[in-house]
């Protein structure tokens, strides 16, 4: 089985405020289809509207409470959440207003809600690097950029000594982690299957080989 290779050096790029309309616009056109993110944003006409308020919300939340990554050739990003930081404040509260009143939907609260408690429950109660999106725009897809980016988020998790956390409804990515060295944990069924997928950081998994 191919595995990735990691590098020592990081060329992945800290986003700023300057770089949000571009990363929008890639986790845009990247999940516009995609099950998980459809499952809560409220299905009509603005449903590409909705989904671009959902990535602004995103942003913004990691911008506030982790870290934003775009790969070195501006192809990839990647939304980075510590939920160890996370605190309500006038901020969070005003973002979370926002997502109901452009994105969900006021009927939607009670599942989006029922939804997050449910995922939330598979986190341990120690320091995670929580992996909340990321993608690369279609027509760049399968070049290698989104494998070059996870290699070096893979390496920057290591660097802190955190696990790495995410969630997919794309079966057909499931290998494509597995190569990195995730594992499946856990599924829930919303209508369509969620996986919970890890990764332990390099220092985690030399300790459990001793």
């Amino acid at each position: 089985m191919e595995v990735f290779i990691l590098s020592n050096v990081q060329n992945m790029i800290r986003a700023t405020e300057a770089d949000k309309d571009l990363i929008v616009k890639i986790l845009t056109s990247a999940f516009l289809e995609n099950k998980s993110v459809n499952y809560i944003i409220k299905q009509d006409k603005f449903r590409e509207k909705r989904i671009k308020a959902l990535m602004e919300y995103s942003f913004d939340s990691c911008d506030l409470f982790g870290e934003i990554y775009l790969s070195e050739d501006r192809k990839a990003c990647a939304l980075v959440s510590f939920p160890d930081r996370k605190k309500i404040g006038l901020k969070s509260i005003l973002l979370d207003m926002k997502l109901i009143l452009r994105s969900t939907g006021v009927a939607n609260i009670s599942k989006v809600l029922t939804r997050e408690k449910l995922i939330s429950k598979n986190y341990p109660g120690s320091r995670i690097y929580y992996l909340w999106f990321i993608g690369v725009a279609p027509e760049n897809q399968n070049r290698g950029f989104g494998k070059k980016l996870l290699a070096e988020i893979i390496a920057d998790a290591s660097r802190v000594s955190r696990t790495i956390y995410l969630e997919t409804s794309t079966e057909k990515n499931l290998p494509w982690y597995e190569k990195a060295g995730f594992e499946i944990y856990n599924q829930l069924n919303f209508g369509y299957t969620l996986f919970h997928l890890k990764r332990k950081s390099e220092q985690s998994l030399a300790q459990q080989k001793k």
